[in-house]
């Protein structure tokens, strides 16, 4: 396992397709942290993600206190638009867990304050933006974690 991603909440069908391709590019793993607002099975999601839903790892959790415990122990690194540090700021390691929030609202403050996160990041954009979409703001910091580590087992 390289890195894992955690959608808390996800809503758009595509965006969950589409990083579940990313997962499987990059050998990370996706956990989905439920409720979700759809099923996997929803043809959006499905055509999102291609042909390579056999090859992604993607676990399904019903809420985040049912996800700790098997995220943990990991570094969590919770990307929200109120964060003062970089996501390029961070060292990144093999088993951190990338958490993201449901798309429009992102990461509650509840979540931003929970015990296991251990950092609030950004991904810099220009003021005056809101957001970036869920799936492209995972695969930016998937592959700058990725980078930092040499991209290791890429061809």
């Amino acid at each position: 396992m390289l890195f894992r991603v955690a959608f808390l909440e996800p809503k758009i069908p595509p965006n969950t397709g589409n990083a579940i391709r990313m997962v499987a590019a990059t050998g990370c793993e996706l956990h989905l942290i439920g409720p979700l607002d759809f099923d996997l099975s929803e043809p959006q999601l499905r055509r999102a993600g291609l042909d390579y839903h056999d090859l992604a790892s993607v676990t399904v959790h019903a809420d985040l206190s049912a996800a700790w415990p098997e995220l943990m122990p990991a570094r969590v690194f919770a990307f929200t638009a109120k964060a003062d540090r970089s996501f390029a700021d961070v060292s990144y390691q093999p088993g951190d867990v990338l958490l993201f929030g449901p798309e429009p609202t992102g990461l509650s403050a509840a979540v931003l304050a929970d015990p296991h996160v251990t950092e609030r990041v950004r991904i810099p954009m220009l003021a005056g933006r809101r957001s970036l979409n869920l799936s492209n703001a995972a695969a930016i910091a998937v592959y700058e974690a990725w980078r930092q580590n040499g991209f290791g087992g890429a061809s």
